[in-house]
């Protein structure tokens, strides 16, 4: 499996971004997915995640100004952030499991896919 991010840049606090992250090959299997970051000198943090049934969960850090979403049709994943803030500074990288990202999450385990990353700046 493999995720290819995109979306990532520089933003002035307040502005809004959209994380996408494609997945291919296209398959039928329909992965549990989310989002984690990582600032510089920081551990990798679960962001959001949406499992195959739809079921979704947000960090503290995030919750009420992002959503995470994702195309069946088109394998792609979004995560929406807005009202960005200097600390949501980070490479943001998208991952797949087989297991429930909600649960991968909240226990602060770590999926078995992972993509490359994409860099997201926000200027106060």
């Amino acid at each position: 499996v493999q995720l290819v991010e995109s979306g990532g840049g520089s933003v002035q606090a307040g502005d809004s971004l959209t994380l996408s992250c494609a997945v291919s090959p296209r398959t039928d299997v329909d992965y549990s997915m989310g989002w984690f970051r990582q600032a510089a000198g920081g551990e990798r943090e679960g962001v959001a995640a949406i499992d195959f049934d739809g079921r979704t969960r947000y960090a503290d850090s995030v919750q009420g100004r992002s959503a995470i979403t994702k195309d069946n049709a088109k394998k792609t994943l979004y995560l929406q952030l807005t009202s960005l803030k200097p600390e949501d500074t980070a490479v943001y990288y998208c991952a797949a499991d087989d297991d429930r990202m909600t649960t991968l999450q909240k226990l602060g385990m770590l999926p078995r896919y992972w993509g490359q990353g994409t860099e997201v700046t926000v200027s106060s």
